[in-house]
């Protein structure tokens, strides 16, 4: 499958997170920004300003965003399959969810937020080995089958959570069964900014990469910055076996103003036997949204292509309302 070339991202823009050592990396690798205006999809009371979120969420690390983690929630036929939301790397799922999470909860779904990758108590997580966190994962997305008696979820994620990570579960940690597609536990893969091909990080990560230094970075970023290079040990054997699984339907959400998964064309899928894959770049829908990497988690364009990917029977046009670097909107 061929990809348009990457428009080169401005260097004002660029913001790193090998060089991780405070709050500067916690941004790079999924910090949201500030929660969507009053008239981008319906805000409900649970949504938090991105200041707010951060603050609760390095206060209370564990904490479920709004919405989500109602574990006597029982699916409905018009949503039939809970949302399980997979947060991006050093953040936690109130840092990165605190928008999406009351949303979805307000359109009737079941919502189901799981911190991984870290210890209970630490702020910044999903730093762990990926296949480890995968299996964190799987065993939750278990716990949710068991509590609703829903056959069957759907993954959003952000970053780490909308690539490399959910890939591997479906693939190697139970999460598909490519032999009888019916009985995947996944029907659908949501990712937005998708760490799926490795993060050039606007070439730092390159330059990590080129002199030996993930490793070193790693001791510090944690193993999942290593694990999510081009040409990591993990990218490499997930992508021996193809991008997809059958049964599963995959949407990539991508913005041309990535500074981490760069080149942003790095996210976009191929779909192989029994799957169905649509790749989306923002700004050919909206042009004028200028979302990042940061705050496409809160980017009221990017939620409205969310809700269209998890109901696209019932999917509504975006109206394209204005998104900002680092805030989104």
């Amino acid at each position: 499958m061929s990809h348009p070339p990457a428009r080169p991202v401005p260097r004002s823009r660029l913001i790193t997170w090998w060089a991780t050592i405070g709050a500067v990396t916690a941004l790079a690798l999924g910090l949201p920004g500030t929660a969507g205006a009053a008239d981008g999809p319906p805000p409900s009371e649970g949504v938090t300003a991105a200041p707010a979120a951060l603050i609760r969420g390095t206060l209370q690390p564990d904490a479920p965003p709004a919405g989500a983690n109602d574990w006597k929630c029982r699916p409905t036929a018009a949503h039939p399959r809970p949302v399980v939301l997979l947060h991006a790397t050093l953040t936690n799922a109130h840092m990165n969810w605190s928008m999406l999470s009351p949303l979805l909860k307000d359109e009737g779904y079941c919502v189901f937020a799981p911190n991984y990758g870290g210890k209970p108590g630490v702020p910044f997580k999903a730093t762990g080995h990926i296949p480890d966190s995968a299996r964190e994962v799987a065993r939750f997305v278990d716990r949710v089958l068991k509590a609703t008696g829903a056959r069957q979820v759907d993954l959003v994620g952000h970053s780490q959570g909308g690539g490399v990570l959910p890939r591997w579960y479906l693939r190697f940690e139970g999460g598909t069964n490519p032999a009888k597609p019916s009985r995947n536990k996944v029907r659908r893969l949501i990712g937005l900014a998708p760490s799926n091909h490795g993060a050039g990080v606007s070439g730092l990560g390159t330059l990590t990469t080129a002199l030996g230094l993930n490793e070193t970075v790693s001791a510090v970023a944690g193993q999942a910055y290593a694990d999510q290079m081009v040409g990591s040990d993990v990218n490499r054997r997930l992508d021996r076996g193809g991008d997809t699984q059958p049964g599963v339907d995959y949407t990539v959400i991508a913005t041309r103003y990535d500074e981490v998964v760069t080149p942003y064309h790095n996210q976009f899928l191929t779909a192989g036997r029994g799957a169905k894959v649509r790749n989306i770049t923002i700004q050919d829908i909206c042009p004028q949204d200028l979302s990042e990497h940061i705050s496409i988690a809160y980017d009221s364009n990017a939620m409205q292509l969310v809700l269209n990917a998890l109901d696209p029977a019932h999917a509504e046009p975006v109206d394209c309302r204005l998104s900002a670097p680092l805030l989104g909107g």
